[in-house]
């Protein structure tokens, strides 16, 4: 049986695990189940930008940031709040009132009975005489350095939501080409098998020729014919694997179950000269990861400033409040209806400035300090984080170069080799069907070919992963950039 290379599985499971994005009903649209497809590599990856899971959920937490730094200016918005109050007093208004007429009355030597005095109030003792009424409206506006930098911050924070919806796409990107190519690797291999069992089934009726014609003895004829016995449940079986695979493919891209999937393409890829250094020096900047790191790194030391501000610096509150009050009387509808002229309403309004300092903050152990230095102590970690990016960095991109390398080579190699053991196999078949060679010989010569077609196929993937896998670290295209 054929091996499957393990790169092709390791992308299979990364994409399957990572991605997640298949859909039970995806593009009912554009394929109905049982319809034959037909997807080239860049089709492929199309199919599942359009519909990845994962990145709609991206698409939600960028629209947050974005929408998080398009408004980061509202920390500049005054506080505004509106109340409106009814009071109940144990005394009443008219009460109130009344005790005081009733002194004025009897000041000095009179003596005016309360009863007297209370038709002069021109007031009701009722319920409504015990209810008080306010409306309140508040404006508070706190301005501060701080606030600056802190805007700065939310804006920064939406640029690294836009680099990891890149990261995303670009994982996504190498994730389905990956699995094209490994698909196309599989086809090749089943393709190679299917044709050893084909030349298995020529040579057994060529035995049976031969051996009815007296030419070998009957056990040749058995033994093609055990051969070829033998190799037809591993093709078969690498049949069905090869279709659940398509089947695997199709459901991740979001087609349909049961969609028949073709791939247009070959596993040719295109050769790129790859210098390690070169490419550090003209595209390490390029980086994903480390735009990344950067920008968490400006955030940190922004959080920092603004930290730094709102303790160095005095903060600047102005304020203004207006409370009207309707001192009783305020069930009664006609008292609120000549709002806010009427006498029994009184204006508190009132307006302040104030400059203020937190002069804790200032003390080297308060929780202000203490948070700043753990800021400074995170930024610290970035940076060398950023130092171990660089360093890993180059080993990646030195490890990718040498894969490419070493597979070109392999490539080469193969190529010759195949040329080689396809004269061998050729003349084994002549000498065989002559009867001056075994079954034997031949299988090893058939085996032989076999393997170093294989070995050009897995080459040839070997490299395209290793190209996918460069400009992935790089987050550039280096066919187009002619590297």
């Amino acid at each position: 049986m054929v091996p499957i290379n393990r790169k092709f599985i390791a992308a299979a499971a990364a994409f399957a695990l990572s991605a997640a994005f298949a859909q039970e009903n995806a593009a009912p649209e554009q394929t109905a189940a049982g319809q034959k497809v037909t997807l080239t590599v860049q089709e492929a990856v199309d199919f599942a930008l359009e519909n990845s899971r994962t990145l709609k959920t991206a698409d939600i937490d960028l629209e947050i940031k974005a929408r998080a730094g398009k408004n980061a200016w509202n920390v500049l918005l005054p506080d505004v709040t509106a109340t409106g109050t009814l009071n109940r007093s144990k005394d009443s208004l008219y009460g109130n009132y009344l005790s005081s007429a009733w002194q004025q009355a009897n000041m000095g030597s009179n003596h005016v009975p309360v009863e007297a005095v209370e038709p002069r109030l021109g007031l009701e003792d009722n319920e409504s005489s015990h209810w008080t009424g306010r409306i309140s409206l508040s404006v508070d506006w706190n301005l501060s350095l701080a606030y600056i930098y802190q805007i700065r911050s939310s804006k920064a924070n939406y640029e690294i939501g836009k680099i990891t919806y890149d990261q995303s796409i670009q994982d996504l990107k190498v994730n389905v080409q990956k699995l094209f190519y490994g698909l196309l690797l599989q086809q090749e291999s089943l393709g190679i098998q299917e044709a050893s069992l084909e030349n298995a089934r020529k040579r057994a009726v060529q035995a049976e020729t031969n051996y009815r014609n007296g030419l070998v003895p009957e056990l040749s004829m058995l033994q093609a014919q055990v051969t070829y016995e033998n190799l037809r449940p591993d093709v078969e079986k690498a049949q069905r694997e090869l279709r659940q695979q398509f089947d695997t493919f199709a459901f991740l891209l979001g087609l349909p179950v049961g969609t028949e999937l073709t791939l247009s393409g070959t596993i040719e890829p295109v050769f790129v000269e790859a210098d390690v250094d070169s490419l550090i020096a003209k595209y390490g900047e390029n980086s994903l990861d480390l735009q990344s790191l950067d920008k968490n790194l400006d955030v940190l030391k922004m959080n920092l400033t603004a930290l730094n501000l709102s303790t160095y610096t005095p903060f600047l509150k102005l304020g203004y409040a207006w409370t009207p009050t309707l001192g009783g009387y305020a069930l009664d509808g006609s008292n609120w209806s000549d709002f806010p002229n009427d006498g029994y309403w009184k204006d508190q309004g009132s307006f302040s400035i104030t400059v203020g300092w937190n002069l804790t903050n200032l003390l080297p152990f308060s929780a202000n300090r203490q948070q700043a230095k753990d800021l400074q102590a995170n930024i610290s970690k970035l940076e060398i984080n950023r130092e171990n990016l660089l360093e890993n960095q180059k080993m990646q991109v030195r490890e990718a170069v040498d894969k490419l390398t070493e597979a070109r080579q392999q490539i080469d190699a193969m190529g010759r080799n195949i040329s080689l053991a396809q004269r061998s196999y050729d003349m084994t078949v002549r000498s065989y069907n002559n009867g001056r060679t075994e079954l034997l010989d031949v299988r090893d010569a058939e085996n032989q070919l076999e393997q170093a077609k294989l070995g050009l196929a897995n080459q040839k993937f070997n490299y395209i992963s290793a190209l996918l896998d460069l400009e992935s670290i790089l987050n550039t295209n280096l066919i187009s950039a002619g590297e």
